[in-house]
């Protein structure tokens, strides 16, 4: 087992080597619309010199927006629990570093994480020498296990979540990601089913912890102007949060069958490179749009009148949700398990869900079982669904749930922090 682990991870490094150039290619291609990436490049491989020299930090790879917004409680327990510590924080997304670029305090640092090529996680470690790592959810990169490993760096997976999906693609490359699982000191799983799934890919030392996105609290700030901009409008409105590729023409095919008057439709695309294509295929779809990035603080008088309202924003979706009488998860109404829907309840913003729920499985049960969201059989459906919610006088039982259902299950970030914190060396 040993010989054809050594020789699944050769080959996988090979490989890495081999694509590099069109790995570099995506990167620049994407900075066109997102200019980040095409910043710091030394450090996606690590080539950029000897760090700022400091040593034992507590290091939090957070590839991407939603990792790194589920971080942000884990991060304020470090700093409770490991005061003076400081902490590196990493990251494959422009969004990704962009949020996290917001959490740093003195002491701390950030840089991409570099390509999981053996030379370059070895030269990250040898830069950083952090004292502890900390792959946030489904994080699991070979060479840089095995490195850490080498190093004698500790790493946990934390907020760890495995679907049955991705247990069976792991158990495909077994040679490969077995022994890469089996390295991590600890895996501080979301839920039982979690756990169950990631003992059987085979990491040792799971725990149950819960799901830190509950720990989330929205910005009081923009949840406050997001109902100031709901109460100013005279209709009711509908948003369709963190859409995906492919779910926006369906949304909008149901939309257009809407018996007039329509609610006002707000629509927050998941990846910001998308935006103008979104905005352009509400065009085509003979409905008027109009879109956040060209207001300041609140929609300009002749918004009111759109049929859409485009969400071209970062960091606001705590504004959209309050901003909703209902709304619809992105991701969930075509095969790609849905994105965070424990943020709406903590809006107090009631949802409906599509058949595809598989990355928040539990999570979604629960917030079925406790009337703060409902599901829909497909798009159509769901539009149904939201429409009938956002106009259902009883509406305010279901914010009301969304609410308790959110509260509920706090408490992950301290925990996690603790079993982290225990890892760290001797003072």
């Amino acid at each position: 087992m040993a010989a054809e682990g050594a020789f699944a991870r050769w080959a996988y490094s090979t490989g890495l080597r081999l694509v590099a150039p069109l790995y570099l290619g995506k990167l620049w291609w994407r900075g066109r619309e997102e200019p980040a990436y095409r910043s710091a490049w030394a450090e996606r491989f690590a080539t950029g010199g000897d760090g700022d020299g400091r040593q034992g930090r507590i290091w939090v790879h957070a590839v991407s927006l939603g990792e790194t917004r589920a971080s942000e409680p884990l991060l304020q327990a470090l700093r409770r629990l490991a005061p003076g510590c400081g902490l590196l924080l990493t990251h494959g997304t422009a969004t990704g570093r962009e949020a996290g670029a917001a959490l740093l305090q003195p002491g701390d640092a950030q840089v991409w994480l570099p390509y999981d090529t053996p030379g370059a996680v070895r030269r990250f470690l040898r830069q950083h020498k952090p004292a502890v790592g900390v792959l946030m959810e489904t994080e699991i990169w070979p060479n840089l296990l095995d490195a850490a490993r080498a190093a004698g760096v500790p790493m946990v997976l934390a907020n760890a979540r495995l679907s049955e999906r991705s247990l069976a693609k792991g158990e495909r490359l077994r040679a490969l990601m077995r022994p890469a699982v089996a390295s991590f000191a600890r895996v501080l799983a979301q839920t039982d089913d979690d756990a169950r799934r990631l003992e059987e890919g085979g990491a040792p030392a799971v725990q149950v912890m819960g799901n830190l996105k509950f720990d989330v609290s929205p910005n009081p700030a923009l949840v406050e102007r997001g109902r100031a901009w709901r109460a100013a409008l005279a209709r009711p409105v509908v948003l369709a949060a963190s859409t995906r590729e492919g779910e926006e023409e369906l949304l909008l095919e149901a939309w257009r069958r809407l018996e007039a008057p329509r609610p006002l439709l707000l629509l927050v695309p998941r990846h910001p490179q998308r935006f103008d294509a979104v905005a352009q295929r509400v065009g085509a779809a003979g409905l008027s749009c109009a879109r956040r990035s060209g207001w300041g603080e609140g929609p300009p008088a002749d918004a009111a009148a759109a049929d859409v309202w485009l969400g071209d924003s970062i960091g606001e979706m705590p504004l959209y949700y309050a901003a909703a009488d209902a709304a619809l998860l992105g991701g969930s109404f075509a095969p790609l398990g849905g994105q965070n829907l424990i943020e709406a309840a903590a809006c107090g913003c009631p949802l409906v869900m599509g058949p595809h729920t598989f990355n928040f499985e539990q999570a979604a049960e629960m917030s079925l079982a406790a009337g703060a969201a409902l599901r829909a059989t497909d798009m159509a459906d769901g539009v149904a669904q939201a429409v009938a919610l956002a106009l259902d006088p009883a509406r305010g039982e279901r914010v009301q749930a969304a609410l308790v259902f959110s509260a509920r299950h706090r408490g992950a970030a301290e925990r996690m922090a603790h079993a982290i914190v225990e890892l760290l060396p001797p003072a």
